[in-house]
């Protein structure tokens, strides 16, 4: 059953269900309404408080129902004005927000919902309620749009292959934009130039929970996976909501990247490993596929958005300590059956079996897949990254058997897999053996540049540790790596195979309290860097963080060394950073360095910008060229998602989520407290419950 998400106004008070009252003395029990007011009344419903309480009126866990018993026993025979009372309060801290004569058309829709007739004269804010019937709720989705919201709808048009491949510069069309995860937009209306008149156009508020969610705007339709497990299909000019799904998951709803797009579906994970179909113009269930997983286990996880080539939706599956890790599973994209999976642990007789240091197959755990993947089309190929496993103990030491190693593949690896059928064509391992649980899980970006002399397609990512390699992306040859200098476990790297030297003095011990820098959050972790394809230029996303490994702390992996967040030793109070690098040249161009955590992804732009969130709940936006802040705007919550960018009509608008939060923002704040302690920070806190969508544009 539906239940829904906050937006604008949140008539919470209304529906708290009380005893009836006598009518009053001294009022007329005659109070109407007319059908044109409760129309109008529908559509102002619909853009302000259909998200808190629903399409249908049911209401959700932030907001009662306002249709129904507990609506009629709250309000027959009451006096109006004291409906009106209650409804002129919101929404919470701005209640001036709508017009009288709005809050009139909204109570005079809630009359014709319960049940009540219109009559010839409108309704205003006198007179004594009826005894209201209480029987409404029916009233169909399509009624609830007007003639504009039913055509924009109608109007989407069908994403193809071809729109995947070469997307319109005014859409959003993937988690990171594109195919190539290079989190770059082509629009320039909010520039270097303009940028300083950007303003908020309009705020969605959500409910607050674990997610990281990542909008997709197409035809100015913006589809967002909210908390917990629904899916809203939202006016991205303006906020109305036009459509919501929510599923009934089995269990807690865990966090999300996102959703995807394809042909005139919705694609979506859930909490209970479900990826369903839903129709794009409608929000209606198409397929429900049930993803198979080992019998009695439990820890398997959704997080990414599914990733969609022809007729193949690829889901990636986090594994946390479960026997025989992770995989991709591929569906068929018009029935949800299972056309291929792709384990990243090797099984019997496959290449890697032997590199978990000779452990049985139930003995060996991770490799999840976190991340969206990335896709060439000439290449023919895919592209993802897995994490490391949790249970290092078992792998830090080899065995003394030939032909076994304790690299443990595919963990912290690149893999390139046809996508027709799931077949691996090449691998590439970043760190082997991982003891810090330093997960190379993250984008995987398809960018061209030239290296050594020739332009070459190269498949790049970043770790944790906050290393850059480069790879063919034809062959999986190791073309370079870049180090941030943020980390003191790799002490070398081999410049014709990429192979990784490890300090020593950095493995896990239980007899000494070792400075291990960065911390397992990861230098750099889920948000995704953007890479500007005109100026060859990387913009990355970083946090400088480190731990304390020995005896003491909090246990995580099963090594037995415990772990506590430290400072890094060079931060001097300046814990965030956005560090700008000339790919072809592999060398830094500039940084901005500050006290707070970055926590959204970064959005490069062909007007000269690149747009970053932080922990103080600060949207900024940079000059690409030398890192200049040009625009900055307080939100009411930690911006914990990735930025987006779209168009309509010509118009460009800069979207983010912020309030739903996950393990970065929790992460991060507990090394940032260290750090406010420090340096005696003041920082304000967040309103609670502050959760939504805030969106941007020129005046």
């Amino acid at each position: 059953m539906p239940i829904v998400i906050p937006i604008r106004l949140t008539l919470a008070i209304i529906a708290i269900g009380v005893a009836a009252l006598a009518p009053a003395a001294g009022y007329s029990q005659t109070v109407t309404f007319t059908e044109d007011q409760a129309s109008a009344g529908r559509l102002a419903y619909d853009m302000n408080c259909a998200t808190c309480h629903g399409v249908h009126l049911e209401g959700a866990a932030v907001a009662p129902g306002l249709a129904g018993e507990g609506f009629a026993l709250k309000w027959s025979n009451v006096p109006v004005v004291e409906l009106f009372t209650q409804v002129q309060r919101m929404p919470p801290g701005n209640p001036a927000e709508l017009t009288q004569q709005t809050y009139q058309d909204i109570v005079a829709y809630l009359l014709l919902a319960n049940g009540e007739s219109a009559g010839s004269g409108p309704l205003v804010a006198s007179g004594l309620l009826p005894e209201i019937a209480g029987h409404g709720g029916s009233v169909e989705i399509t009624a609830s749009m007007d003639e504009s919201a039913r055509q924009l709808l109608a109007n989407m048009r069908t994403v193809t292959d071809e729109l995947l491949n070469n997307p319109p510069a005014s859409d959003w069309l993937l988690w990171h934009r594109s195919y190539d995860n290079q989190g770059y937009s082509s629009l320039n209306q909010i520039n270097r130039d303009t940028v300083a008149r950007l303003q908020s156009s309009w705020r969605v508020p959500l409910l607050s929970g674990e997610n990281n969610p990542g909008p997709i705007v197409h035809d100015g339709v913006m589809f967002l996976f909210t908390y917990p497990d629904t899916v809203l299909a939202i006016d991205a000019g303006n906020g109305a909501l036009l459509w919501r799904y929510q599923h009934a998951t089995v269990g807690p709803a865990s966090q999300k990247k996102g959703i995807a797009l394809y042909g005139d579906m919705v694609l979506v994970p859930t909490s209970d490993m479900h990826v369903l179909a839903l129709n794009a113009r409608t929000g209606e269930l198409i397929w429900d596929h049930t993803i198979a997983t080992e019998e009695g286990l439990t820890g398997y996880r959704l997080r990414s958005a599914p990733f969609i080539v022809g007729d193949t939706l690829m889901q990636g599956v986090a594994a946390i300590n479960v026997p025989k890790g992770g995989f991709v599973v591929a569906l068929d994209i018009d029935t949800g059956a299972e056309a291929w999976r792709f384990h990243t642990i090797p099984r019997p007789g496959e290449p890697g079996f032997n590199s978990w240091n000779d452990l049985p197959m139930e003995a060996r755990s991770g490799g999840s897949v976190w991340n969206q993947g990335a896709y060439d089309e000439e290449l023919n190929l895919v592209y993802f990254g897995n994490g490391p496993t949790y249970d290092t103990g078992p792998l830090l030491y080899p065995v003394d058997t030939p032909g076994i190693t304790n690299d443990a593949l595919y963990t912290n690896a690149t893999v390139a897999l046809n996508p027709d059928t799931g077949a691996l064509v090449w691998y590439f391992q970043h760190l082997a053996n991982d003891q810090w649980d330093l997960d190379w899980a993250f984008e995987r970006q398809l960018v061209d540049i030239e290296f050594e002399g020739e332009m070459r397609r190269v498949v790049m990512t970043v770790g944790k540790a906050a290393i850059l390699d480069a790879l063919d992306a034809a062959t999986g040859e190791y073309l370079f790596s870049i180090d941030m200098g943020l980390q003191n476990i790799v002490t070398a790297i081999d410049p014709e195979t990429g192979a990784k030297t490890k300090n020593p003095l950095t493995f896990p011990s239980l007899e000494t309290t070792r400075l291990i820098c960065p911390n397992h959050y990861g230098s750099k972790s889920w948000p995704p860097a953007a890479f500007n394809p005109d100026t060859k230029q990387l913009y990355l996303p970083l946090n400088e963080g480190c731990l304390l490994a020995g005896p003491e702390g909090y246990g995580l992996l099963s090594s037995g060394v415990r772990m506590a967040a430290a400072l890094h030793p060079d931060s001097n109070g300046q814990m965030g950073r956005l560090q700008a690098i000339d790919l072809e040249q592999q060398a830094f161009t500039w940084r901005h360095r500050q006290p707070s955590p970055v926590i959204s992804s970064l959005l490069a732009t062909a007007g000269g910008l690149v747009f970053a969130g932080d922990m103080d709940r600060w949207l900024k936006a940079f000059d690409d060229r030398n890192g200049e802040l040009l625009w900055q705007t307080r939100l009411d919550a930690v911006p914990s998602s990735t930025i987006v960018t779209y168009a309509i009509d010509g118009r460009q608008y800069v979207a983010v989520v912020v309030g739903q939060s996950n393990y970065h923002v929790t992460d991060w704040a507990r090394v940032y407290d260290l750090l406010i302690e420090e340096q005696g920070l003041s920082v304000d806190e967040p309103t609670a419950g502050s959760a939504g969508i805030w969106v941007f544009a020129l005046p």
